[in-house]
C-alpha cells in the first residue's frame, strides 16, 4: 500500500520562481511648443520652402489641455502653413505611431480647431487653390471700407505720418465691424490674433460699436493687376461719453511678422490720433498696452507735442526750474506734474488722455535738458521721486489701498505692498516687505523708467 509523501525538510530547496511584472511606459506628452511649427506663406510656392516666414506664436501650449502637452503621439511633428492672402490655415501631421500611454490620445484636429476654427482646410490640395481661388479676397472685403490716409509710391504721405519703408502704396481703410465683410474679414484673422497678441480674446463681430483699421499695401503683379497686401490692423471701440461725445478705445492692434519694425504700428497709431482729432471724440485710450506698443505709442505722442504750443511755456518753465539744480541733494524732491490746464489743452486738441501725458510730459523735460548729462542726476531724482509717491503714496492711509507689482529675483509671490494711488487709477506692483530689497527693486523701476524715457528720445531725434 502506498504512503503519502511528506514534505522534504532538506533546508536546501528548490529556490521558487519569481513573477515578471510588466509596466508600460508612461506617456509624459510632448508640449504643443516643441512639435509645432507654424509658417506665414504668400504663395503656393512658399508652401513647404526653406525660405518661408516662420512665426513665433506666444504660447501654444495653452491651446492643449491643461497642461499644453499632446498625448498619445510617437515622433510627432506638425507644420501649420498660414495664407497672407487668404487666411486660411493647412496643417500637416506626422508620426510614427499612437498609442494610449495613460493619458489617451489627445484629438489634434479638435485642438488646432481652437485656434483655427473654419479657416483650418483639411486637404493640402484644396488650401492651394486658395491662392488663386481667393487672391482678391482682402481687395473684395475692403471696397465698400472708408479710405483714411494714404501714403504714395513717390514717398508723400497725405499728412505728417512717417514710415521708415516706402515702395509701394499703403493706405488704412476703416470699417464697420457690424457690417458682415468687415465682421468676415476679422473672423479669417482671429488665429493670428490668437497666436500673436499675449491675452488676447476675440472681439464681438455683432456690436456695431467695433471698428476695423486695416493697413493695406497695393502692388502691381507681373500681369498689371493690383494686389492688396494686408499688412496689420487695429481694432477700436467706440464710447458714448456723457453727455454728447464719444471715447476711441485701442483694444487689439497686429502687424503681421513680416512688416514688423517698419513703422506701419506708428502709422496706425497717426491715422487713430487725427479719427480722433478731426470726429473731436473726448480722448483716445489704449486697452492694456504692452510695453513695446506703449513705446511706439509714447514715440507718436511725442511728436506732435514738440509741436504743440499751449504746453511750450509749461515745459520751459519745469526744464529752466530743474537745471537750477541740486533737486537730487534735497530731502523732499517735488513730482514735476504738468498744470491741470495743460493737461485739459491737451486732451481736448491732441485727445491725448491725462495718464499718457503724464508719461510724455517726463520725456518733454528730458528733451528740454541741454546739456542732458548736466542735469541727469536732478531728472533721475524726479523721476525717482514720482515713482515712490505711485508706488508708496504719501501715507499709510488705508482710502484708495492697491496693490502694486514689482518684479522680484527672491520670491515673487510674496513681494507685495499696499498702496494708495494719488490718481486712483489702477496698478498692480508686488514689493518685498523687507526694507532693503524694497529700496532695491524701487530703484530698478527708477533705473527702467529712466531707460525707457532715453529710447524713446533717441527714436524721437532720429525721426
Amino acid at each position: 500500500m502506498g504512503q503519502k509523501q511528506q514534505p522534504t525538510s532538506d533546508p536546501i530547496s528548490e529556490p521558487k520562481k519569481r513573477r515578471r511584472v510588466g509596466f508600460s511606459n508612461i506617456d509624459v506628452g510632448i508640449e504643443a511648443n516643441q512639435c509645432i511649427l507654424i509658417y506665414l506663406v504668400s504663395s503656393k510656392e512658399e508652401v513647404g520652402a526653406s525660405h518661408s516666414f516662420r512665426i513665433s506664436p506666444v504660447d501654444l501650449n495653452s491651446f492643449f489641455d491643461e497642461d499644453g502637452k499632446i498625448y498619445g503621439y510617437n515622433g510627432l511633428k506638425i507644420t501649420i502653413w498660414v495664407s497672407s492672402v487668404s487666411f486660411h490655415a493647412f496643417a500637416d501631421i506626422k508620426f510614427q505611431s499612437t498609442s494610449d500611454g495613460g493619458k489617451g490620445i489627445t484629438d489634434l484636429k479638435s485642438s488646432l480647431q481652437r485656434i483655427f476654427a473654419d479657416t483650418l482646410v483639411d486637404n493640402k490640395d484644396d488650401f492651394l487653390q486658395t491662392f488663386s481661388t481667393e487672391s482678391h479676397f482682402v481687395r473684395s472685403i475692403i471696397s465698400d471700407g472708408e479710405i483714411l490716409q494714404h501714403k504714395n509710391s513717390n514717398g508723400h504721405v497725405d499728412s505728417n505720418s512717417h514710415l521708415g519703408t516706402a515702395a509701394s502704396d499703403v493706405e488704412v481703410v476703416r470699417m464697420v465691424i457690424g457690417n458682415t465683410a468687415a465682421g468676415h474679414l476679422y473672423s479669417r484673422l482671429v488665429p493670428l490674433v490668437l497666436l500673436l497678441i499675449d491675452g488676447s480674446n476675440p472681439i464681438d463681430v455683432d456690436d456695431p460699436g467695433w471698428e476695423l483699421y486695416v493697413l493695406i499695401q497695393k502692388k502691381s503683379d507681373e500681369h498689371g493687376d493690383t494686389q492688396h497686401k494686408l499688412l496689420g490692423f487695429t481694432a477700436v471701440y467706440r464710447f458714448y461719453h456723457y453727455p454728447d461725445s464719444t471715447r476711441l478705445r485701442l483694444s487689439q492692434i497686429l502687424v503681421l511678422p513680416p512688416y514688423q519694425h517698419k513703422g506701419y504700428g506708428g502709422h496706425l497709431v497717426e491715422v487713430l490720433s487725427n479719427v480722433a482729432i478731426l470726429e473731436d471724440v473726448y480722448d483716445l485710450t489704449v486697452e492694456e498696452p504692452l510695453d513695446y506698443f506703449q513705446h511706439v505709442r509714447t514715440s507718436v505722442d511725442i511728436k506732435r507735442l514738440l509741436l504743440f504750443a499751449p504746453i511750450q511755456d509749461a515745459v520751459n518753465s519745469t526744464v529752466l526750474y530743474l537745471k537750477q539744480g541740486k533737486l537730487s541733494k534735497k530731502t523732499h524732491v517735488p513730482c514735476f506734474n504738468p498744470p491741470a490746464s495743460a493737461v485739459e489743452d491737451v486732451r481736448k486738441t491732441l485727445k491725448i488722455n491725462r495718464k499718457q501725458f503724464l508719461q510724455c510730459w517726463e520725456v518733454l523735460i528730458y528733451l528740454g535738458l541741454d546739456p542732458v548729462d548736466k542735469y541727469m542726476e536732478d531728472f533721475v531724482a524726479i523721476i525717482s521721486s514720482r515713482v515712490k509717491a505711485d508706488v508708496l503714496g504719501k501715507d499709510s492711509g488705508s482710502s484708495g489701498k492697491q496693490v502694486v507689482e514689482v518684479p522680484s529675483d527672491y520670491n515673487p509671490e510674496m513681494s507685495f505692498v499696499m498702496f494708495r494711488s494719488r490718481d486712483s487709477e489702477a496698478a498692480r506692483v508686488w514689493m518685498d516687505e523687507n526694507q532693503t530689497n524694497q529700496e532695491e527693486q524701487l530703484q530698478q523701476l527708477v533705473d527702467e523708467r529712466v531707460k525707457e524715457i532715453k529710447l524713446i528720445a533717441q527714436k524721437v531725434h532720429h525721426v
